[in-house]
């Protein structure tokens, strides 16, 4: 079995309520290492905004395809 069909199989047996706490999560996540390592909060705004629409270019791309 690839990783691909064993991710998928996972998937299928998912709510949108797990989705939604895996997404809570990993804000969470994120929001410690911010707190943790204090440079990265030194960026100027520009930069998650330019991270943001990168990160978001292909799941968009593959939505409304």
């Amino acid at each position: 079995m690839s990783f691909n069909s064993w991710a998928n199989s996972i998937l299928k047996k998912t709510t949108w309520v797990d989705m939604a706490l895996i997404k809570i999560s990993a804000a969470t996540f994120a929001l410690m290492v911010a707190k943790l390592w204090e440079p990265l909060l030194s960026l100027d705004w520009y930069w998650y905004a330019i991270i943001f629409v990168l990160a978001a270019i292909k799941p968009m791309y593959q939505a409304l395809k």
